[in-house]
Order: structure tokens, then sequence, then C-alpha cells
């Protein structure tokens, strides 16, 4: 179908009734054929109480028993539905998915209520959205039928294959075909697809980058349509192309995202004006555009570990990037800061503006080691020569803003990238928030971590700006860990040795004083993987609310990095509507205007600041899902970066079948534990039935396997030889054995 029933039910928000022609019109309907499928696709989703049907029209039916969701399965058969309302998770039997697959998008209904340690359970009522329109897969013969089987074990269904795909089952065991699915499972049919291409799985970098593409089902084509790009207005803007201005450059790929520039002026008693200059993707916009509807699709800008898949298209790229030595539109705001790093006042704008030069990683290297008041200035300073006393200023006030981070509870882990050529654009990071509830430990010589710490402030301003408002941006908000959760860790820690105490209310430490804790020990980075694995994570929302993260209370809105995220654009979009098309006075009679750029209109708006068909602009996509649609996609961009790195460490550890190395353990199951090796950090699994020198029992609670007879014991953070016996590039599986436990008799304690 040219539609999905999320793109359908997407449509139907609130208790709006929307008329079936005009249902048909938002869904691009045309043909006889596809009208016909809308009407089936009705029918049955009346049949299950999601919708009511009337001379009216269609709308969403008040059904509060059921919810939508996205199912999660792991590689044991076990399914949860992970709801997008931020509820608890719903565990769902084998006979109640009705054909989910891990990754749908799904209508869940619980049948048995939770308990104190006993999740709810569902049933899925209707899927909504497929995940998997194409999958990974190795192909075979089952009981005469040629099949493709998945290489994701979280997907537990074998795909029926014609005959004609019959010559990909004679090629070797770790042949890779590209599978396209033709119909998905129904009733007691089974799922039907075709082999559209095979793919190297020995290749080289640009083969793996391949496989990764196919496995996430990523298309690199970028927008197919005609990009036609508005010019911004010369009218209203703020000429800045005077003031000293830096460009901080982090990534080296050329198809990089766009970075923001700076700038920072001296106030009185010791305050500072910090300046931030965003690239103006929004200015070239037209909302509803096709593009605009594309960028919306698509979300985010998407890291391969050494190339990017970019979200804007080459020529807005283009168009709004900023260089040095040119003058440019671009999107800035003022930042009065107090001595100690306070946003006091803030001020938007419209702006023209010109790099003066440009500070990458060699650049900011060369500044950290130049000695003061130094007389002469290294190579890679030499653009930035006449703004040597800009830079110094920068370092000190990106430090201040840090530590104002921390003591508020904004949380960094020391758990870098490994230092692997295939992962630099990973190993730099990113300037802001994603998805995960932590930051990566400071480093000072990274330009990209100054500017995180410069533009906390600049998305602080956006997010009050329209809280205060009530205008229908995008926030990002996070909440702390879980209490429970932390004290749980902290146990785990004493049981490690490790000198920590609940406090006297009986709960643990924030996070951020747990993993400054750990820093200091001989397990600190065993315990902090444990902490991220407790943090919340960051979520877009339609109402505004605090962000511990950033350290925010109130409301934090991202539109710094338009390149990098869709919802920068949307925040960009809505400033853009507010300075140029909002409305500063109740009618014209009144001579005095508000001042919408800044927080002195805050609590003085008492009229409606855009037109009923402005509004309704920004309104509609906004009740149509876009907020689940866009944390879906900022999910969706992580696990492509998780799997990135481990396919690059996977390919690593294949150099390494053979060898004894040192490693540490970074987890215990009941079937095994897993081993980090460093400097890659690769991680394997010693599964027990290895372990032949002992039957070893599993101790959940002290996060250990301990020796029947020799009482040999293997807990978490424990230093360990281990051989690296096979790899699986495909599946990111690496098998380990402790050499000195892999013969029977051995009694050598390793306690």
């Amino acid at each position: 179908m040219k539609f999905s029933v999320s793109d359908l039910l997407d449509q139907l928000r609130g208790d709006a009734v929307l008329p079936l022609t005009n249902l048909e019109k938002k869904l691009a309907l045309k043909t006889a054929v596809e009208k016909a499928q809308l009407e089936l696709a009705l029918q049955a989703l009346a049949k299950v109480g999601v919708i009511a049907s009337g001379e009216e029209g269609i709308s969403r039916a008040p059904n509060d028993a059921i919810f939508e969701a996205r199912v999660r399965s792991s590689s044991k058969g076990f399914c949860f539905a992970l709801r997008e309302d931020g509820g608890e998770d719903v565990y769902l039997r084998d006979h109640q998915l009705n054909h989910a697959w891990n990754g749908d998008r799904v209508l869940v209904k619980v049948t048995r209520e939770g308990g104190r340690r006993r999740s709810p359970e569902g049933v899925v009522q209707c899927i909504l959205e497929r995940a998997n329109t194409t999958v990974l897969a190795q192909v075979e013969r089952q009981a005469e039928q040629l099949v493709a089987v998945p290489l994701d074990d979280r997907l537990h269904a074998a795909i029926q294959l014609p005959e004609t795909d019959a010559a990909h089952a004679e090629t070797s065991d770790t042949a890779v075909v590209e599978v396209s699915l033709d119909r998905f499972p129904v009733g007691q049919f089974p799922a039907q697809g075709h082999v559209s291409r095979s793919l190297k799985v020995q290749g080289s970098e640009a083969d793996d980058c391949e496989l990764l593409l196919a496995r996430h089902r990523l298309n690199t084509s970028g927008f197919s349509g005609r990009a036609s790009l508005k010019v911004p207005a010369e009218s209203g803007r703020d000429d800045l192309t005077a003031l000293p201005t830096v460009l901080l450059q982090g990534w080296s790929a050329k198809d990089a995202p766009l970075l923001p520039a700076v700038s920072l002026e001296a106030l009185d008693d010791g305050a500072q004006r910090l300046w931030v200059h965003t690239p103006s993707v929004a200015e070239r916009l037209a909302l509803e555009s096709p593009l605009e509807r594309w960028l919306r699709q698509h979300g985010e800008a998407l890291s391969l570990g050494s190339s990017w898949i970019s979200l804007l298209p080459g020529p807005l790229h283009k168009a709004a990037a900023l260089a040095a030595g040119k003058s440019q539109d671009a999107l800035s705001v003022a930042l009065d800061l107090s001595a100690d790093g306070t946003l006091q006042h803030f001020r938007f704008c419209r702006s023209q503006v010109q790099v003066d030069g440009v500070l990458d990683r060699k650049g900011l290297a060369a500044l950290l080691a130049r000695k003061p008041k130094a007389r002469t200035t290294p190579a890679a300073l030499k653009g930035l020569k006449e703004h040597l006393p800009l830079l110094e200023q920068l370092q000190a006030l990106v430090e201040l803003l840090r530590q104002q981070r921390l003591a508020t509870g904004g949380l960094e882990l020391d758990l870098p990238v490994p230092p692997l050529e295939p992962l630099a654009e990973l190993a730099s990071g990113l300037p802001d928030q994603r998805w995960q509830g932590w930051l990566p430990a400071w480093s000072v010589d990274q330009p990209l971590h100054w500017l995180r710490e410069l533009l906390r402030p600049a998305e602080q301003a956006l997010g009050r700006h329209f809280a205060a408002l009530e205008l229908p941006g995008l926030f990002l908000t996070h909440g702390a860990p879980d209490p429970g959760q932390l004290n749980d860790l902290v146990k785990l820690a004493v049981g490690l040795d490790i000198p920590l105490e609940l406090g006297s209310d009986g709960n643990a430490p924030a996070a951020q004083a747990l993993a400054a804790a750990f820093a200091g020990t001989d397990r600190s980075r065993v315990l902090q993987q444990q902490l991220r694995e407790v943090t919340t994570p960051v979520q877009l929302s339609a109402e505004p609310g605090a962000n511990a993260l950033a350290a925010e209370e109130t409301a934090y809105a991202p539109w710094c990095c338009p390149s990098l995220h869709y919802s920068a654009i949307w925040n960009q979009l809505l400033l853009v509507a507010l300075l140029s098309e909002g409305k500063d006075r109740p009618s014209v009679r009144h001579k005095t205007r508000l001042d919408l750029s800044s927080e002195s209109c805050h609590g003085q708006v008492e009229w409606p600041l855009f037109s009923p068909s402005l509004m309704a602009q920004f309104q509609d996509p906004m009740a149509s899902g876009l907020v689940s649609r866009l944390n879906g996609r900022a999910r969706s961009a992580d696990e492509v970066e998780r799997d990135a790195l481990a396919l690059v460490q996977a390919r690593s550890a294949q150099e390494l079948v053979g060898q004894t190395l040192p490693g540490v353990i970074s987890g215990i199951q009941s079937y095994g534990f897993f081993v980090e090796i460093p400097p890659t950090q690769v991680e394997g699994l010693v599964h027990v039935s290895s372990l032949k020198d002992d039957w070893y029992e599993y101790r959940s609670r002290q996060h250990r396997l301990v020796g029947r007879k020799n009482r040999r014991t293997y807990k978490l953070g424990d230093p360990v030889e281990v051989e690296v016996q096979k790899v699986d590039v495909l599946r990111h599986q690496i098998d380990l054995v402790v050499p000195d436990a892999a013969e029977e008799g051995d009694d050598t304690d390793a306690s």
C-alpha cells in the first residue's frame, strides 16, 4: 500500500472528525485502487475499535484500553511493547504478537495487570508500521523449502523464497543477501520475499558500509525532488559582521553537518555577552513544502563512523553553511551571562555575520600548548592571530559553564569511542544531545566539547522563550535516574569492595557524584557502564519540561544544529515566524510594541501571536504524531551509530583470533561472562560451558560466577586472560575462552 496504518492514524488525532475526501487528500491517494485499500483499512480498524466512522467522517475512537508502542524483542525470544507515552513496558507472549516483529510500531491492549515483580502482559491488536521491509539473511533449505534466515536473531521467522533464488543457497555459509519482503506473515501463511542483492562479507571498509546501510534499510540518495530554496529577506537583519567571530570545527569529513559560530563581548562587573550564530536553514525553507516534509520524515543526520548520511540536501547545505571570510545570513542570539555564568537576558535576531577564523582540533591543540604571553604564533593559529585573546576568554567561559552544569547534575561518563580510524567522526561526538542520558567525559582538546557548553545557554533561552509565549516548539526533556536503581548500583559497588554508602535519607548520591566516585576506583569503566544503563533517555516533547542533563529546570529547545536534527529545523522555522510575522501588539491602534525577540515580552502577550492559518501550519504536524516520529528517528540514529561501532570493533577482532590477551569482565550472566579487550574495547563472551574446570553458580545479586568445587570467582571488573576463538562480524559476536579453565581438573585459584 502507498500508506501504512501509522500514516493513517497520524491524520486522526484528538477528537477531530476528518471527512473521507480530506483523509484521501492528506494521504495523497489518487487512484481507485489506492482509495479501495484505504476503505479496507478503515473497515479493519473499525472492527478492532481503533476508529469510528460516521456520516461526517472518520475519527479516533475513544479507547483507553489500547496504546501505541514499539515491539522490542531479545535474541532469547522475550518480547516487550515499549510504550510511546512513557508508561511501563508490557510483556508480549509469542501467541500474543500476532506476527509483529522486532521494531514494529503497534497498538497493544493490556490483558493482565502487572504486580510488584511482574510486568503487565498484553496482546498486539494492530500493526501500525513495519520496521523491516528488507532484511539481511542467509539462504538455506528447510524441509525442501528455500528460505532466508535473518541475521538479526531478534527476528524469529524464516522468509520463504522463490526457487529462482536457489543459487544463493549453494554459496558459502558466510554469504549474505538482502531480502525484500513481498508479503508479511498473515494468519497461517508465512512471510514471503525475494533476494534483491548479494553483499560482500570479507570486503573493504566501503563493503562494510554497504552492510550497515542494508541492515538498517538506509537510503543515501537523499532528496530526489527539486530543492527550491527561498532567499532570506535582507530587511530587518542585524549587521553583526564587525563582531570577532570564530567557527569551532570538530569533524573532518566533507559531508559532516554544519556547525554554529560564536562571538564574545565583555560587559560590566565581570559579565559577558555570548553570541551564538547558527546556520539559517529555516529561512531557506517553506513550511509544508516537499523538501520540508522530506526533512521532517528523515529526522536525523547519521554518522557511519568515518562518513555521514547528510540530513540536508547538497544545495541547502551549501547555501546555509558558515565559512571563514564571507558575509552570510544567520540566526543569532545574544546571551547576557553573569560573572558566575547564569543566563540573565537574551535577544534573538535574524543577522548578517562574518566568520574570522576556524578553530579545529589542530588549532585547539596549539592554543592549549601555547605558553602565556608567548610572542610567536603557532602555524595552526595563524588565521586566528588577531583573535587569540577571544579564544582565551572563550576557554575560560567554557570551563565556567561546564562547572555550572556539573554542579546542578549534568552527567558525564568516561566511556570514549575506541581510537580506531574508521570511527573518527563518531569519536568526535556531537555538540548537543540526542538520545542517551549522559555526555562523554570532558576533553579540553575537543572543539565539539567546547561547543556543547556554549550552545547550552542558547537552547535554554529558546526553550524558556517558547514556553513563556506558549508556542508549539519541540522541547528536549530529561529526568534524573530512578533513585531505586541508583541504590541498587551502590549496593553492587559495595559488593565489589568499593567504599560507598547510602545517604542519611537511605538514598544513593546523585548520578554525577556516583560517576566521580567510580572514576577513582580500579573498576571505574565497568561501574560507569552500569551507571549508563540506569540513565533515562533524552526525549523530545511538545510540552516544556526540565532537562537534568542540560541543568535546565524550565524548558530546553534545540535549534543550533539544524543539519543534525530536524527538531532544530522545526524550532528555527517557529523562531523565524516569530521574528518576521509575530504580532507584537493587539491591534494597529496600539502604538506600543513588544519586543518579541527577547524575554522582556514575557507575561505581557495577551493576544494570538500568529494568524490562525500560520498557527495551523505548526499545530497540524504536532497533532499528527510529529514528536513520536522524531523520537523514533533519534532512537534509530543511535542504533545505527552503535551498530557502526560494533561492526568496526568486530572487524578489528578478526586479527586477534588465536591470541591470548588481557581483558576486563564487563558483564555477568547465568550463561557466562562478557570480557572487554583494550584498547578497542571489543566485547566477547566466555560461555559457561567452556569453563570445564568446575561447575559454576550464577549469583545475580553479587554479579559473579562462583565455582562449587574450587571456589574460583569471576566478578564484574576482574582482570582476566582470554583467548579469542571465533569472530562473527555479521552478528558482532566474539567467542572467548579462559585458557587455564578450558581443561577439566584445573584447580587454579583466580579469585
